[in-house]
């Protein structure tokens, strides 16, 4: 969010890639029963072996992964295009398949030396928020015996990710990696902080294992492929028993040491039982402490259509992770104590008012568990002596989902289980699962409110189909809001955020009745553009403008349209 009038522009977002090169040579074949996978270290559970990458440009991460317990990354930078390559044993005048699964930034594969056509075979695919597989085919030359098989991404576009490589095909007489084994118990699994009806897990990786069970009191609840996941459904003060089991192709491991946990009474937590609920359908609002050009607002005069206040913004200090709210003199208040009285009178007419940490200016790092601890303790304070009910995460200088995380979950335990949660990433920050904000907010989806992606000042970004939509436009907002619904936040947890009007952002503004059909393509599969979703979320949980302010400058057209049309749905 902008405390001037736009934001940082992000360029484009990588638009489509010039010249992919592509060529298939060679027949498909038919696989026999001697075929193998001829690649070595082909999951990457060894690190580098077998691969080299240049100007170090790879490394091998653990999350996100397709399978077993680690994955490639590889960061373009400059004038490399973080190519990473093997050389792989093969048989003369043979056919061979080779596939991989990607994810993340343009990605391309291939195999060069093959002895036959030009050499050499590649195929490639576009930005991809979630895996996909790969696929090409070559034949061997007379005499060939080794080919080199690689991967590398696109000069100044994101890092791309590799996992579970296989050259399949007749024997080359290298050898194989071995046949996979029953994985070892997870260790460390621990449940976080319960809410009424759920308890978040988490647990150590274990090597080799492809996914892993859960088990509550017994039976199985869920199977991931992470090392987190929340399990719901539960009933209030109730106490329950956990524990997981690793899996791969070779079978299940033992069942974990258990772990107790009780989920929160009704109305447990601080000073949450004071605090209003949030609607199902809900509007949220920024409301800007600084003056810039809009409508200046005392709290008391913000639109009653709006559900959740966010108050614009915390302030860092020099101690890392810490916040503090200064009430800028230009809003107009005589003191702090009348602020503090309009922030009650909202709640008592049953809206949440909460503390928006970050913004285009805002810069608070949490990067360690000291940054972490002393994050919750100076938000709580705040609402404590505000009467904050809740805290919104728009930082957009980059965030750690480890500490952040840890971060939020002592805010929560403080705060208790009816504590706001709202986060207000960039589209270029949930386009992928494996991003440092898309990860924290699964990482938090037991305690979290809405995420109010903003869509505007972003260029061109991936829907969830693989295509490309420009900003401004219904496809653009259904299209990007589908991904984060497929990634793993529950439709409730997502909503629209936009410019309240031409003013309020540099670009990617949409008039109110193209957010209204936004929500109507989503909610309900109608007023679709050319992206029409599989299904309706019918509780898609609502939008949010930038900025209060912004529009009452345009005669409340924003919040009198989208709010009306929001909180008209079933």
């Amino acid at each position: 969010m902008d405390r001037t009038t736009t934001r940082r522009w992000l360029g484009g977002a990588l638009a489509l890639a010039v010249g992919s090169g592509i060529a298939l040579v060679g027949g498909t074949g038919t696989a026999m029963a001697a075929d193998v996978n001829n690649a070595r270290n082909a999951g990457f559970e060894n690190g580098l072996a077998n691969w080299a990458c240049s100007a170090g440009s790879g490394t091998v991460v653990a999350t996100p992964n397709h399978a077993g317990a680690g994955a490639l990354k590889a960061t373009p930078g400059g004038l490399d295009n973080a190519k990473c390559v093997q050389t792989v044993t093969v048989k003369p005048n043979s056919t061979y398949t080779l596939s991989a699964w990607v994810q993340g930034g343009y990605a391309y594969l291939g195999a060069s030396g093959t002895g036959t056509g030009t050499g050499t075979v590649s195929t490639w695919s576009p930005d991809s928020p979630s895996w996909k597989q790969l696929t090409t085919t070559f034949t061997t030359g007379a005499s060939t015996t080794s080919v080199e098989i690689f991967t590398h991404g696109w000069y100044g576009t994101a890092a791309y990710l590799v996992d579970d490589v296989s050259v399949f095909g007749p024997d080359g007489g290298g050898t194989q990696d071995p046949d996979p084994v029953v994985p070892t118990p997870p260790a460390g699994l621990a449940a976080g902080t319960p809410t009424t009806s759920a308890v978040p897990l988490s647990w150590g990786a274990v090597s080799g294992a492809t996914s892993y069970k859960v088990y509550r009191d017994g039976q199985l609840a869920a199977t991931v492929t992470g090392t987190s996941t929340t399990v719901s459904g539960l009933a209030a003060d109730t106490a329950y028993s956990f524990q997981v089991s690793a899996a791969n192709a070779a079978g299940e491991s033992a069942k974990s040491g258990a772990v107790s946990a009780r989920t929160a009474k009704n109305g447990d937590g601080g000073n949450g039982g004071t605090n209003p609920a949030v609607p199902k359908h809900a509007v949220t609002g920024y409301w800007q402490n600084f003056d810039n050009g809009a409508a200046k607002q005392k709290l008391r005069d913000v639109q009653a259509a709006y559900d959740i206040i966010a108050v614009s913004f915390a302030d860092s200090t020099t101690t890392p992770g810490q916040i503090v709210f200064n009430l800028d003199p230009a809003v107009g208040y005589a003191s702090v104590d009348e602020f503090k009285s309009d922030v009650a009178a909202k709640k008592a007419a049953g809206k949440s008012v909460i503390i928006s940490v970050g913004g285009e200016k805002g810069n608070v790092t949490i990067n360690s568990d000291a940054s972490a601890t002393a994050f919750a303790n100076s938000a709580y304070a705040l609402f404590q002596e505000y009467g904050f009910n809740g805290i919104d995460i728009d930082l957009e200088h980059g965030i750690n989902s480890t500490y952040l995380t840890k971060a939020l979950r002592q805010l929560s335990a403080k705060a208790g289980p009816k504590m706001v949660l709202t986060m207000a990433p960039q589209t270029i920050d949930m386009q992928s699962t494996g991003t440092e904000y898309f990860k924290t907010a699964l990482a938090v989806k037991d305690i979290l409110t809405v995420v109010n992606t903003q869509y505007y000042n972003s260029g061109a970004m991936l829907g969830c189909d693989g295509k490309v939509y420009s900003q401004g436009s219904v496809d653009f907002l259904t299209a990007l809001a589908c991904i984060q619904i497929q990634g793993g936040l529950d439709p409730s947890q997502v909503g629209l955020g936009v410019p309240a009007s031409t003013r309020g952002a540099g670009s990617g503004y949409v008039a109110p009745a193209v957010v209204n059909n936004a929500i109507d393509c989503l909610t309900k599969l109608t007023g679709c553009g050319t992206f029409k979703p599989a299904q309706a979320w019918p509780t898609l949980r609502g939008a949010m403008t930038w900025s209060t302010n912004w529009d009452a400058t345009a005669g409340n057209a924003w919040s009198n349209a989208v709010g009306a049309h929001v909180h008209s749905l079933p």
